[in-house]
């Protein structure tokens, strides 16, 4: 079954008083690309993050957002009473401060430089963090990846339904084509007999058919209208292939059905045909939009 690659997963728990939530997202893209965001003590998880959605996820542009608030006493910034003094003494010598003209504010000295210090159990938060963030990474990629699955099934609906608008009208050309190619070399061997009658010419008819020869194998599509044929047969084997990614190998088959059909139009002057033809392009096209978003 294919997948898009458009969806949405999230996860949350709470550990003790702190409560984490992942939020995973996903675009259309040519390659796989990460984007993650994390609260900054925990960017050293990036790398690991990243490794899991690669496990799971082969294209499109995944973006990853985490957060966590603790409500614990032990999530509290610590105040540096050095730095903080320091500033407070330099404030005090500024003039205004000094006559008085201006209040001395603790609360905008607090943001300056140094002054609060993340708490000290950096590395046991880290960890925490690490063993309650990553399996919500893979509970919210599994339910994008649910998602891709759902909107992949509608996908498949519509492709299959564009595959056998292009079947039947390549088999209303492939019954056609022989009849249109007889008429033409009648029309062609008339226009010869009455040329060379009209120049009073005297012509080996080994040379008429040799003409005849060359101009019917410049308009016959037959080996154009197989190549489609094995296009589109090996297009439903991609389709049913299950968890595996073939988006960008339907675009490139599309392309080459394309380039089929225009090559049978170009051959082909019968009204019929290029009316057909003219279908097949228009359920190619709308095959490439598709494919665009298939994983």
């Amino acid at each position: 079954m294919i997948r898009s690659m458009t969806g949405f997963g999230e996860a949350a728990a709470r550990v003790g008083e702190a409560h984490y939530f992942v939020e995973v997202r996903s675009l259309n893209n040519k390659y796989f690309k990460a984007v993650i965001r994390l609260p900054d003590e925990f960017q050293s998880l990036e790398p690991e993050i990243e490794a899991l959605l690669r496990r799971a996820l082969t294209r499109g542009s995944v973006f990853v957002s985490a957060k966590c608030t603790d409500a614990s006493g032990s999530a509290a910034y610590e105040i540096n009473h050095l730095a903080l003094s320091s500033y407070i003494e330099q404030v005090r010598r500024a003039p205004q401060v000094a006559s008085g003209q201006v209040g001395l504010d603790l609360g905008p000295l607090l943001t300056l430089p140094g002054v609060l210090q993340p708490p000290g159990n950096e590395e046991e938060r880290l960890e925490a963090a690490r063993a309650a963030l990553l399996p919500l990474v893979t509970q919210a990629t599994d339910r994008l990846i649910a998602m891709r699955e759902r909107e992949g099934r509608a996908l498949l609906d519509d492709l299959l339904e564009h595959r056998d608008e292009i079947a039947g009208r390549l088999a209303r050309i492939a019954e056609r084509a022989p009849t249109v190619l007889a008429d033409y070399e009648k029309r062609l061997r008339w226009r010869i007999d009455a040329m060379v009658q009209q120049a009073g010419l005297s012509v080996e008819p080994v040379d008429i058919l040799r003409e005849m020869a060359i101009a019917a194998e410049r308009s016959d599509t037959s080996e154009e209208i197989a190549r489609l044929g094995g296009h589109i047969e090996q297009f439903t084997e991609l389709l049913s292939r299950a968890g595996r990614p073939v988006g960008r190998t339907l675009d490139f088959l599309a392309q080459e059905m394309l380039r089929e059909a225009n090559t049978i139009a170009s051959k082909c002057a019968d009204a019929e045909i290029a009316r057909a033809t003219v279908e097949i392009k228009g359920a190619i096209d709308r095959i490439k939009e598709q494919v665009q978003n298939v994983e």
